[in-house]
């Protein structure tokens, strides 16, 4: 019963925010509650638009938080809110609003007892959440919020009841979500202007380890279209009536109302990293000539543009709901960092300028960003395939950075290193753009950059990754030693380092072989053959290395953490992407398929992940755990191993069983969906396409799976590709016909389970035909890049 009442309330939540006699759009299929139970503060944004600086959403538990990385904001389980919060991404998040009536208050509450500050108890029948807009009653004040954006400014819409206490709130000077500690604030309200300004200076947790001296300030300028009767400040509950500025740590400003049945107050918030001047320049162009509603359909047609360059056609409305909501986490995260004319914080404090088109505007985007752990098992293949144009973005971003700072991050907080994982696989994503023909960046520059990066230590700090790369290069391998990071945090994580760092200096040398420098690409595979010195022949697994060279002591393939990053020896010691033969030939064909098979057939019972327990690590100590990214190649290595069917299998059971519909089962229950990496996996698989070396090979190739839907149309750019689309049909598709019998490509049989990705890039039509029993002799011809 619990399950059909949940799948109702999915049903009317998807028709609640449209016209239901509409044929459906790619934009309308996209439910943001997905997984919104127990979330990262970045996750639930949906007044945004794809890759935006500004980010609006409720906040049911932000306020005071630790920082770091912890699921915080926004909680489907939740029933009230703090307010409106406008930046969230990576190690950053701040400047919330809320109207309220009523006696004055100025900390927000508890969700224990939200009568004890400015949190409201919210209708949740009302709640409306689509790509660009949100709505909700709040009950304690009877006010319709609606929130909607534009690349970098937030609109509001207030609809308020009759009262002589109408306010708006702005508590800006109190951490929010990954931001962290508040080390500064301003907030001033501007009377000749009806404005009201400020900023806010956090030190991210991440910081505190990979930049001690490193602070993120963001700034804004909100516009209101009606004049208040009164202004005051407050400082934490100590209020100042009658004040138009208040500065330091808990400051924050409110705008007394009185206000008719009815009546809607209205305001725009401009946003930058770099000014408030900026702020207000964004708000101005981004805003000049349009009302709210202008902005929130223009939000809902650049979304339907960007998720409709991938069109899927039959099968069930559950599957184009996972399939859209996921590519639309994809396009959210990582967000434009510069202002609309070009400007950026660059990582020495300094104000960057991107170069301008004929229009004035910037050539491309400078990106706020979690590093790149395991995005090249999801996000660049899915922005290789439709968004070449922010991939190219991306790339550029990061060197710039590089030009600044002398080294390429795998984190940034406008300007600030915030490296949360410690690898860096920047370097591995620069190659992958070239491999895929996106080339529009200084290659001199990213050569430098992906060499520096994969072969240097010396200068190195936390802040950029590799830390521990003198014993890599060194010795081949980095051995089980604790390492104490500045913020004290203990971590000791060198076989997972090891393993890594060869599959990027893999990457490394295939661009060195594309651009013809031999001696640094004899140099660079030497080095991606380092997971040999790891692999222990007695027991098959990757063991980690004590300093002396011998192997782990009381060595458990299943002990999650000790050598290993959120993770364990039985999960990454398949992590060899870049030389799957040869790990086939050091486990043994029989033992690589016999564990393999083993592994998926156990964590089936787990949901392939941690079960149904809400914490983003519990799969760590499982053998596999498709909740988080060092295991999301594994279920497409039957590919390599001979067994292509088992492929076809389990990717597509996984896109049924650990993907759900609900804001409690959306990616497993309460796992890492990391800016999109677990919803982009998800459309990879639905497609039936994905690169286990992750665009890296000089010659990529796409690995076939088993799609889950009759048709589906890629749009290639024409200023990256030759082809106009590619197309991927399938006949006999259905919930149980998992299987493919035989292959097409462009008319011709295709007797392998891959194809080279220029066969995509230059149009292409793909045919499946399916069934519900395997064909054991189909995809079987060659391995990937065996030939």
């Amino acid at each position: 019963m619990r399950t059909l009442s949940s799948l109702f309330l999915l049903i009317s939540l998807l028709y609640s925010c449209q016209d239901t006699n509409v044929k459906k759009q790619p934009v309308d299929w996209v439910d943001p509650q997905i997984g919104s139970v127990h979330c990262r503060w970045f996750f639930y944004t949906p007044a945004a638009l794809p890759m935006g600086m500004a980010k609006l959403a409720p906040t049911t538990n932000a306020y005071g938080s630790y920082g770091s990385w912890t699921p915080c904001g926004y909680d489907d389980r939740h029933h009230s809110l703090e307010g409106f919060a406008h930046f969230h991404e990576f190690q950053i998040g701040g400047v919330v609003t809320i109207p309220t009536t009523g006696t004055l208050k100025t900390l927000p509450g508890s969700l224990e007892n939200p009568d004890e500050g400015y949190r409201s108890r919210i209708d949740k029948n009302t709640e409306c959440s689509t790509p660009g807009y949100y709505s909700v009653n709040l009950t304690d004040y009877n006010i319709k919020a609606e929130l909607t954006a534009t690349t970098r400014t937030g609109f509001h819409r207030y609809t308020f009841p009759e009262s002589p206490e109408a306010r708006i709130l702005f508590d800006i000077g109190h951490k929010q979500g990954e931001s962290a500690t508040v080390t500064d604030a301003e907030v001033t309200y501007h009377p000749e202007s009806n404005e009201v300004t400020g900023w806010v200076e956090n030190y991210p947790v991440y910081a505190i380890f990979c930049q001690p001296e490193g602070k993120v300030k963001i700034y804004f300028a909100a516009k209101l279209d009606k004049q208040p009767e009164s202004v005051g400040t407050f400082v934490n509950d100590k209020i100042t009536e009658n004040s138009h500025s208040e500065q330091g740590p808990g400051c924050g400003l409110f705008l007394n109302f009185k206000t008719k049945e009815q009546e809607q107050i209205q305001m725009q918030v401009g946003l930058s990293y770099t000014s408030i001047e900026n702020a207000r320049n964004n708000r101005e162009i981004e805003s000049k000539g349009k009302t709210f509603d202008n902005v929130r359909n223009s939000a809902r047609e650049t979304w339907n543009e960007m998720l409709g360059r991938i069109q899927v056609e039959g099968r069930t409305d559950e599957d184009k709901t996972k399939f859209y909501t996921g590519l639309y986490h994809a396009l959210l995260g990582r967000g434009i960092a510069n202002d609309i004319n070009g400007q950026f914080i660059q990582h020495d404090k300094t104000i960057g300028q991107i170069s301008l088109d004929e229009h004035g505007l910037p050539q491309y985007a400078h990106h706020n960003t979690d590093g790149m752990w395991g995005g090249f098992w999801n996000l660049t293949q899915i922005w290789t395939l439709a968004y070449p144009e922010i991939y190219s973005s991306y790339v550029k971003s990061n060197l710039d950075f590089y030009e600044n700072s002398g080294w390429l991050h795998d984190g940034e907080a406008a300007g600030v290193y915030t490296n949360g994982v410690q690898t860096n696989f920047q370097g591995l994503v620069i190659c992958a753009a070239y491999q895929a023909g996106i080339r529009d960046f200084d290659i001199h520059t990213a050569w430098d950059a992906v060499r520096k990066n994969e072969l240097e230590y010396i200068g190195r700090d936390m802040g950029n990754g590799k830390y521990d790369n003198e014993y890599f290069i060194k010795r081949g391998y980095i051995p089980l030693k604790d390492y104490v990071y500045p913020n004290e945090w203990v971590c000791n994580f060198g076989a997972s380092h090891t393993l890594e760092y060869a599959f990027s200096c893999y990457a490394a040398a295939q661009l060195a072989k594309a651009l013809g420098k031999t001696a640094e690409y004899d140099t660079l595979l030497y080095y991606s053959h380092a997971y040999k010195n790891l692999f222990d022949p007695e027991t098959k697994y990757m063991r980690p290395r004590e300093e002396d060279g011998t192997f782990m002591k009381d060595f458990d393939p299943m002990k999650g953490w000790k050598g290993f990053q959120e993770g364990n020896a039985a999960q990454y010691t398949w992590y060899v992407p870049h030389d799957v033969k040869n790990l086939i030939s050091l486990m043994g064909i029989d033992v690589f398929n016999e564990r393999l098979e083993n592994t998926f057939a156990e964590s089936r019972k787990t949901l392939f992940g941690g079960g149904k327990e809400i914490d983003s690590f519990s799969g760590v100590e499982k053998l596999y755990n498709q909740g988080n990214q060092p295991c999301l190649h594994d279920a497409w290595l039957f590919n390599y191993s001979g067994k292509p069917w088992l492929t076809q299998l389990y990717t597509r059971l996984i896109c049924d069983e650990f993907y759900g519909l609900t804001p409690e089962h959306g990616y497993g229950y309460g796992q890492d969906e990391d800016q999109g990496q677990l919803g982009a996996w998800y459309v990879l698989a639905a497609m039936g396409l994905f690169d286990v070396q992750g665009g890296t090979n000089i010659t990529p190739s796409y690995q076939i799976g088993s799609p889950k839907f009759n048709k589906i149309t890629i749009k290639l750019d024409p200023k990256y590709y030759s082809g106009k689309e590619f197309i991927i049909e399938t006949e006999n598709c259905s919930p149980t016909n998992y299987y493919v019998q035989s292959a097409t490509l462009n008319g011709k049989p295709l007797d392998d389970c891959w194809f080279y990705r220029k066969e995509i890039m230059n149009g292409g039509h793909l045919k499946l035909k399916m069934d519900s029993i395997p064909n054991t002799q189909w995809g079987i011809a060659s391995m990937p890049h065996s030939k």
